[in-house]
C-alpha cells in the first residue's frame, strides 16, 4: 500500500476529497464540546491533561499504524508520507522554503487557516495538540532514527511563524 492510501485509510476514513483542515473541523465538532463539558465537570486543569494524554496516544497509534503500512527504510517512509499530505494540506498552509538538501529540509510556515480555525474557537491548545504536536509524533513513529525535526515555535501558540528544520540520515537500512 502506497503511503497516500495508508495516510487517507487511516485519518480520513477512506474519504479522499476530504482536506485536511476539513477533517480537523469534523474531530472539532465532536472534541470541543466534549472537552468543555469535562472542564465544567472536573476542572479545566485535570480535563486537559486528561485530552491532552489520550491525544497524544491516538496520534503515536495513528501515525505508528501508518507507517508500518508503508515500505522502505524510516527516512522513505517519511519521505512517501510527506509526500502523501501535502495534497490533504493543499492551501491551508502559506510556507517558505529556506534550505533543500538530501541531509536538510528547512521552511518557515508563515500563515496557517488551522491555527486560524482554532483561534476562533477559542481552542489553541487542542489546535496544538491535534496538529502541531502530531508532527513529532510523524517522526517518531515513521521516521526515526532517520529523520529529526527540530521546531522552537508555532503560528499556533502565538509566534509570527512555525519554523521546521529537518535533518535527515542519509543511508538508512530498508525496513520494508
Amino acid at each position: 500500500m502506497d503511503a497516500s492510501q495508508a495516510y487517507v485509510n487511516e485519518f480520513f476514513a477512506g474519504n479522499e476529497k476530504l482536506s485536511l483542515l476539513e477533517a480537523v473541523k469534523i474531530q472539532a465538532e465532536v472534541l470541543v464540546p466534549v472537552i468543555r463539558a469535562f472542564r465544567k465537570e472536573i476542572g479545566a486543569e485535570r480535563a486537559n491533561r486528561i485530552v491532552s494524554q489520550a491525544l497524544r496516544e491516538w496520534s503515536s497509534r495513528l501515525f505508528r499504524k501508518i507507517g508500518a503500512q508503508i515500505s522502505g527504510s524510516p527516512l522513505e517512509k517519511w519521505q512517501a508520507f510527506s509526500a502523501a499530505q501535502i495534497p490533504k494540506i493543499g492551501n491551508d498552509t502559506d510556507w517558505e522554503i529556506l534550505k533543500q538538501t538530501p541531509e536538510a529540509f528547512e521552511m518557515n510556515v508563515t500563515g496557517c487557516r488551522y491555527a486560524d480555525f482554532f483561534r476562533q474557537l477559542g481552542e489553541p491548545e487542542l489546535g496544538a495538540l491535534l496538529l502541531c504536536e502530531g508532527d513529532f509524533h510523524v517522526i517518531d513513529e515513521v521516521g526515526s532514527p532517520d529523520v529529526n525535526l527540530e521546531r522552537t515555535q508555532t503560528i499556533m501558540k502565538g509566534a509570527k511563524y512555525c519554523d521546521f528544520r529537518w535533518r535527515m540520515k542519509r543511508g538508512g537500512a530498508s525496513s520494508g
